[in-house]
């Protein structure tokens, strides 16, 4: 599974790691990705979501019901 957040679409950023006599070699920054497990109450059941740290901060802000709604907006399936 690719490391992306299903609410904020982060994903990794790539760069070059930089030794002390600077010789590049390519690297990877990943996003920090929880599994967080959220009851959803209009569908009475709990959903399991990939999200970044920024994003579970975005559900505590606006609420699981909208961002159910913005990632079924992106066409993710949950």
């Amino acid at each position: 599974m690719s490391a992306h957040c299903m609410l904020t679409g982060t994903r990794p950023g790539f760069g070059n790691r930089i030794s002390h006599s600077h010789r590049r070699t390519s690297r990877r920054f990943d996003p920090n990705i929880q599994s967080t497990r959220y009851w959803l109450p209009s569908e009475g059941r709990h959903v399991r979501l990939r999200l970044s740290t920024k994003g579970i901060k975005t559900v505590d802000t606006i609420g699981i019901e909208a961002a159910v709604a913005r990632i079924r907006a992106r066409g993710v399936r949950i």
